[in-house]
């Protein structure tokens, strides 16, 4: 399923590496056992353009990370749900992201979004 959805700007803690998957996955496992995933929401922000991949927490009063802060920049997103156990999950991003973006016209300028609501599931964002 495809919908629409309006978010809000959020201010993010973050770290950037190149966007392939050896990078994607160290940067994963660095960044999680770094800020902990207990309590916590995680992103992935992609900037195509750059061919960089961005893991990011929004950041709370009480982080003292020594972490880039960021945004995860809100406005209107063409939104799926990706379910399943992982790592057949994630090998199935690229993919769906690829056929969201192909669903209608995007705004390239502005980078596509993972959002992990749980280990099983994945939101894909692309900006409209």
């Amino acid at each position: 399923m495809v919908d629409l959805i309006t978010r809000d700007d959020v201010e993010v803690l973050e770290h950037t590496v190149a966007d392939e998957l050896t990078a994607v996955s160290e940067a994963w496992d660095w960044f999680e056992n770094l800020v902990g995933l207990r309590g916590r929401r995680m992103f992935a922000r992609v900037d195509e353009a750059a061919g960089t991949y961005t893991v990011c927490t929004p950041r709370k009063p009480a982080d003292s990370f020594d972490l880039t802060v960021g945004v995860l920049p809100g406005g209107r997103y063409r939104r799926t749900v990706l379910e399943g156990e992982p790592p057949e999950l994630y090998e199935r991003v690229g993919p769906a992201m690829e056929e969201l973006k192909a669903s209608g016209p995007w705004d390239s300028s502005r980078p596509l979004v993972e959002f992990y609501r749980r280990h099983t599931v994945i939101e894909l964002w692309v900006p409209v």
